[in-house]
């Protein structure tokens, strides 16, 4: 297969990118997934995908792993986050995830420019902006004066998204998803204020893929506290389509 579609997921085992892989395998890209586990690469040759493991803190592994792919594009769905999203033990892995934001997503932006990906799609959430009457959009600021846990969790994102859309050679687009409901995530009826089906936010990331241009884009089914304009007007998304994105060339 042509190197412009081969496609590195990673995080291919998490809640996301569980939805994603199969969606990019019908689209007709060859997609290699990383998980940090030995078990779950059984589960990634049953959905197509070519099992890379590998620790994102492993930055000398990360990198060789890429290079030696050589994927055109890079699809950041990492997190580490407690099974099903239990929210009784959120706050526990709250300053493991804001890491993996961070130290993570610096490897793996790292790692892409060396293996000469052109294209960087990443997951961010959209509860991050600073208090203000909504809808928030997506150049109104993050909320960087936050304290505590809220703080651990704001400083995470704007790591990641400053790596992503700040760094020369990539085409870095920053997805900042709503509130997950639906398989795998732990809540199976949406959020009020900006829900966000599993499945439409793989739909996002693959649209983003094949036509974003560099930026952010907010990602929810409803409007009121996100503006998703942009998302509805640039990649054509919308909740629960029937879509057909552009197939890989």
């Amino acid at each position: 297969m042509d190197m412009a579609n081969r496609i590195l997921l990673a995080g291919a085992t998490g809640v996301v990118g569980r939805r994603l892989a199969p969606l990019l395998v019908a689209a007709g890209y060859e997609v290699h997934g990383t998980t940090r586990s030995e078990a779950k690469a059984a589960l990634l040759l049953q959905a197509g995908v070519v099992p890379v493991v590998v620790d994102a803190f492993d930055a000398d592994r990360l990198r060789r792993a890429l290079v030696e792919i050589r994927p055109a594009a890079v699809i950041h769905q990492l997190t580490d986050l407690p099974p099903g999203l239990d929210p009784g033990r959120m706050a526990e892995f709250l300053p493991r995830n804001a890491r993996i934001r961070a130290e993570g997503t610096r490897n793996l932006v790292a790692a892409a420019l060396a293996a000469g990906a052109r294209r960087l799609v990443a997951q961010s959430i959209a509860w991050a902006y600073a208090p203000a009457p909504g809808p928030w959009r997506e150049d109104d600021p993050l909320d960087l004066a936050a304290e505590g846990p809220r703080g651990v969790t704001v400083a995470g994102v704007a790591a990641l998204e400053d790596a992503v859309l700040g760094t020369p050679g990539l085409e870095g687009i920053v997805l900042r998803y709503g509130r997950l409901h639906g398989p795998g995530t732990g809540r199976d009826e949406p959020d009020e204020a900006m829900p966000l089906h599993v499945d439409d936010a793989a739909a996002a990331a693959l649209l983003a893929l094949a036509r974003g241009r560099p930026g952010t884009y907010n990602v929810a089914a409803t409007e009121g506290t996100l503006s998703t304009a942009k998302i509805r007007r640039e990649l054509g998304w919308r909740p629960g389509q029937a879509f057909e994105a552009a197939p890989a060339a």
